[in-house]
């Protein structure tokens, strides 16, 4: 065992840091328009990576969000729907185009939004769905979308997670009228900070195009509401080389995964992730659940984790409906999310760790049990 194993880490090569000596040397770090060569080129990259005919780069998986959102014309007097078992950024884009969040329950097999949630609140108002794929399991998007199609609503898919990640053969990136990524550090590729949103909507790609540079349809000619959300050269030039790598950093995350699973399979006090035929599971993070009692010493078995350097992690101990903003906002009951935040923690399986690390891992969580 190689020191701390954090949850997540960047695994960034000579090829990064050659790129980004080149763009800094070059001083073009970023272009007002935000079509920079690296920025195209990146996006061009990754609309053929997901199967997508446009990809519009932007400077954060939550200004992805946003500007998915405003390119869907959504504002005051919409709800949207989202699952409360994600990271804040999701609730928050709605937020900030003045429509209300809805927030939906989980499924507690995928932790992604459950179907017949979405059925009981969707109503006349509803704007947009936001299907989140939570660590890297894709949601069930077919039912999804025939209920979106029988109500006029769009669905922008929260991918954050799940970077070459599949359902039924289709590439996450592909399928919902838009798509949104995060390349935070974090993420299985990274830009530092970036975004980027993939649609098969002309129109949508142009709107957003537009969005991102303050509205603007030329130079300072503002046609709609925008905000700067570019990317930059520096970022672009860094999302090329990692996009080159994603596939062997999927590669290993699966088969970190899959050894994992094996070798906590007859931990009878843990619920493990689950795999679906029809799914391809892209393993952001393994996120196990303790069963019964055993979730009341959640806090104790991390820190224990924590003193024999393995940064487990939880995501989320706090659903989104019941964090303070929130929760002044709306009162809602979800028992399987409110549940699920109570019982599961992350270990990691990143491209960094290798079989003795999975093998530390697995013995001293055993151990600790």
């Amino acid at each position: 065992m190689k020191g701390i194993l954090k949850i997540n880490e960047p695994i960034i090569g000579d090829e990064e840091i050659e790129a980004v000596t080149t763009v800094l040397k070059s001083g073009n770090l970023t272009e007002r328009s935000g079509f920079g060569p690296y920025v195209l080129e990146f996006e061009r990259k990754f609309a053929k990576f997901v199967d997508a005919k446009y990809a519009i780069a932007m400077n954060s998986g939550t200004s992805s969000i946003h500007a998915a959102l405003l390119a869907a014309g959504v504002g005051p007097g919409d709800d949207v729907l989202v699952p409360s078992f994600t990271f804040s950024s999701t609730a928050s884009s709605v937020l900030l185009t003045g429509a209300r969040p809805i927030f939906a329950d989980i499924d507690p097999k995928t932790y992604c939004i459950n179907i017949d949630t979405i059925n009981d609140a969707i109503t006349e108002r509803t704007r947009v769905i936001i299907p989140v794929h939570l660590y890297g399991m894709p949601t069930d998007l077919d039912p999804i979308i025939e209920i979106a199609r029988s109500h006029d609503v769009v669905i922008i898919e929260d991918a954050a997670q799940a970077h070459g990640a599949l359902y039924k053969d289709r590439k996450i990136g592909s399928i919902g009228d838009m798509t949104c990524f995060s390349f935070y550090a974090g993420k299985n590729m990274t830009t530092g900070e970036g975004g980027m949103v993939t649609t098969n909507d002309e129109t949508y790609a142009e709107t957003l195009r537009t969005i991102r540079i303050h509205g603007e349809e030329r130079p300072y000619w503002v046609t709609r509401v925008g905000l700067n959300y570019r990317m930059t050269e520096i970022a672009a030039s860094i999302g090329i080389c990692q996009l080159a790598k994603l596939p062997e950093f999927l590669k290993k995350r699966r088969e970190n995964a899959n050894e994992l699973l094996k070798k906590l399979s007859n931990m009878e006090k843990l619920i493990l992730p689950i795999h679906l035929d029809d799914r391809e599971h892209a393993w952001n993070v393994f996120t196990v659940r303790l069963k019964g009692k055993y979730a009341r010493r959640r806090i104790k078995i991390l820190q224990k984790l924590f003193s024999k350097q393995i940064y487990a992690t939880v995501y989320y101990e706090t659903p989104v409906h019941l964090l303070p903003l929130y929760h002044k906002i709306t009162k809602v009951s979800l028992p399987e999310t409110e549940k699920a935040s109570r019982e599961v923690f992350s270990l990691p399986v990143h491209p960094k760790i290798d079989f003795k690390d999975l093998t530390y891992i697995a013995n001293t969580l055993k151990s600790i049990l």
